[in-house]
């Protein structure tokens, strides 16, 4: 059967969500329906995958929301609106929380491979708290930006450019999540993996798709996040056999 926690901890947990919604709300990070979904996705979470997949969501969440906030000023600059939009949609929840989510879901349906869906999980969320990182954090800190596609340099903030120094900080994020589901383990080392590649094809998609008009950004993120789980999943195989 499924894992989630009896009795009095389903109301905490319950409680604990109701708590964040309502701050991101309050506080503007999250509009109210994104902020509904977010909670949905951590309650399936918790449902399915435990404190893991749980845990691994709030970490993605609370490093997210710190360095979309971190020197909006200066970011606000690079946009031709002169601004930094803050407030996430629930269509951005969903594309990054949104492949969790779904393997949290099948977890609680098939909980005899809750193993293998914990793992990718955490690499769907490694993926997306490298970009996130990467993206938010290389604005400010990268010094040289790169076009992942033709490694020309161009300006930063613009759909696959890439920095080193952002490149680097989004590894840190994916490694963030690796020690938070496995530790020191093998299986760290694949989500690691996971969300390294994952990042850097979100950066392909960006410079070439996403610049092309044939897809958006939330698809881009959705789709990054949907390789790590399967790319984890696959290892995760590999080794058990």
């Amino acid at each position: 059967m499924a894992i989630f926690p009896p009795g009095s901890i389903q109301l905490l947990v319950l409680l604990i969500l109701g708590c964040i919604m309502f701050i991101c709300i309050r506080t503007k990070k999250l509009t109210i329906p994104a902020a509904l979904l977010a909670g949905l996705i951590g309650f399936i979470a918790i449902l399915g995958t435990g404190w893991t997949g749980l845990l691994s969501l709030l970490l993605f969440f609370i490093l997210g929301v710190w360095a979309t906030s971190h020197r909006k000023d200066l970011k606000a600059k690079i946009t031709s609106e002169g601004i930094h939009p803050e407030s996430r949609k629930a269509s951005q929840v969903f594309a990054n929380g949104g492949v969790a989510g779904i393997v949290s879901f099948v977890a609680y349906l098939d909980p005899s491979h809750l193993a293998l869906y914990e793992l990718m999980v955490a690499a769907s969320l490694a993926s997306a708290l490298a970009d996130t990182l990467s993206s938010e954090l290389g604005m400010v800190y990268g010094r040289n930006f790169y076009n992942i596609w033709s490694f020309k340099r161009e300006a930063k903030g613009l759909d696959g450019v890439v920095s080193l120094e952002g490149t680097l900080i989004g590894t840190v994020g994916a490694a963030l999540i690796a020690l938070l589901y496995a530790g020191f383990d093998k299986m760290g080392i694949i989500v690691l993996l996971a969300g390294v590649l994952g990042n850097l094809l979100d950066s392909v998609l960006g410079a070439t798709l996403e610049r092309d008009k044939h897809i958006g950004n939330d698809a881009v993120n959705f789709l990054n996040t949907l390789f790590a789980a399967i790319f984890g999943g696959a290892c995760f195989a590999l080794v058990q056999h």
